[in-house]
């Protein structure tokens, strides 16, 4: 085979390569989907009632789970996709310096009570990618947050108990930033949704360090070590009132298809 006829083979060769190459990026460009888990070690401090007269109780420190999956696509005007499913989930004590209103029932001063907090969340979040690159991305959209709550209140003298569930969405401002390390698999995100009306405040933050353990053309993978905060004073949602503070460290893995 003479040389031109080699160079020729080469150059289909490439040329080749190339277009499956070039293939494989679009195909991550035009869809790419997100899933990914965490383990929160979660910590719970505040206070609820049936009335503005909160009271305060002692709540355990639990883990629980959080998941999520997004769908991100290549399409200027047309809003990715984000879900979040999260579970609060924890135990209470209290000894009442006041008198305590709840699911139509009244506890006395000095009532010693139990409850048992029963509280998820689901994040609808719509969002544009404003940046996107491996320096740096913006993330801003909407997020209709569902909260799903049961509390039951036992008074451990008497017997007494008392039990209501609530439910509702709570429209939220959404955003996302992440900020890679140049030269290494690690990067830093901060996320969180919003919102400050007359009725409700809540807020659901968090800040993570992340590092790529598998880098592909398939599929990536990395772990996540951060702090998740989240904040819920509700306004007479569905009866209940509260002034509810979940915190603490979190592990997650996610997956990039």
């Amino acid at each position: 085979m003479n040389t031109l006829a080699r160079l020729s083979h080469a150059a289909v060769a490439l040329t080749s390569l190339g277009a499956l190459t070039s293939f494989s990026t679009q195909a991550d460009t035009l869809l790419g989907v997100y899933a990914g888990g965490q383990m929160w070690a979660m910590e719970t401090e505040g206070a609820f009632a049936s009335n503005n007269d909160l009271s305060s109780f002692r709540f355990d420190d639990e883990r629980n789970a959080s998941l999520y999956v997004a769908f991100e696509h290549f399409v200027p005007l047309i809003l990715n996709a984000k879900i979040i499913s999260t579970s609060m989930d924890t135990d209470g004590t209290a000894v009442l310096a006041n008198q305590f209103s709840f699911g139509g029932e009244s506890f006395a001063v000095d009532a010693n009570l139990s409850t048992d907090l029963a509280l998820s969340t689901i994040d609808y979040i719509l969002y544009y990618e404003i940046l996107d690159n491996d320096l740096f991305s913006f993330d801003i959209g909407v997020n209709a947050k569902k909260i799903d709550g049961d509390i039951t209140v036992v008074d451990q003298d008497t017997g007494s108990v008392s039990d209501m569930s609530f439910s509702g969405y709570i429209p939220m401002a959404y955003s996302r930033a992440e900020l890679g390390l140049p030269f290494t698999n690690w990067s830093i995100f901060a996320e969180g949704s919003y919102l400050s009306l007359n009725d409700h405040t809540v807020s659901d933050l968090q800040a993570a360090l992340e590092y790529r353990l598998i880098d592909s053309l398939a599929v990536n993978l990395t772990m996540q070590i951060g702090y998740r905060a989240m904040n819920i004073e509700l306004d007479d949602l569905d009866g209940v009132y509260s002034e509810l503070e979940f915190s603490g460290a979190y592990a997650g893995i996610e997956f990039h298809f």
